[in-house]
């Protein structure tokens, strides 16, 4: 399968990946880097006015697209066979897919292994959260289960400890061992953690705020819990 993605750093970063791309569309007289990318990779483009871009693409594409292979989700057992102390992200039904660019750009960032989402009740990957990555999708590792739950105890089993976050946590991130194998929970924007995840977690932690507003976006949250467990670690 295929799909369009759109945005300059996207496209360049698919390039440097090496994702199968079948032709790049840019506006033309810009983007002279993206022309000069495609000629190096022998990547048909194809220039086209305000008119064709914007009949073919979505809105926001900074003036250029590519028709690209479908992205293609990870083997979990791979992620957990690695050596060292591992972090992977679980995402429990996360909805909006701004969120999830933003966490897999977090997670391209700080060293994680693998981010997981339920194939079902859930965004996936595709056009806008590649968008929102800026490339970073390329190189995160994303893996779909079909039950979270049942992924949780698996990964309890192979030496993981998980970690739910909530607002309302009797313990902060701070007091969570960063070297070991952690599992993160990131809730759902609106819900939380849903009760069978947060049962199976051992241990649920908040982000220390002084604030008045005793609550952060998913993607925030997630940023930064990553970076604490990434700070931390020797």
């Amino acid at each position: 399968m295929s799909l369009i993605i759109t945005g300059k750093n996207t496209v360049i970063e698919a390039i440097k990946a090496g994702r199968k791309i079948y032709e790049i569309y840019i506006l033309e007289k810009t983007n002279d880097e993206i022309i000069e990318f495609a000629t190096k990779n022998n990547i048909k483009y194809k220039e086209l006015n305000k008119k064709a871009i914007k009949e073919l693409l979505p809105s926001n594409n900074q003036g250029v697209g590519a028709l690209v292979n479908d992205y293609e989700y990870k083997d979990l057992d791979k992620i957990i066979a690695r050596e060292g102390n591992k972090l992977v992200v679980i995402l429990d039904s996360l909805e909006d897919p701004h969120n999830l660019g933003a966490i897999l750009r977090s997670a391209d960032a700080f060293d994680v292994d693998a981010v997981i989402i339920p194939k079902n009740r859930s965004v996936q990957l595709n056009q806008t959260v590649a968008k929102v990555s800026t490339g970073a999708i390329e190189y995160v590792n994303v893996v779909q289960v079909t039950n979270l739950t049942q992924t949780i105890k698996k990964l309890k089993k192979e030496g993981f400890w998980v970690v739910g976050t909530d607002a309302e946590g009797t313990q902060t991130i701070h007091d969570i061992d960063p070297n070991m194998n952690i599992a993160l929970v990131i809730g759902n924007e609106g819900k939380g953690i849903g009760r069978l995840v947060k049962d199976n977690c051992d241990f649920v932690v908040k982000i220390p705020m002084t604030g008045h507003v005793n609550s952060l976006n998913a993607s925030v949250s997630a940023a930064l819990v990553i970076y604490d467990i990434y700070n931390r670690r020797g």
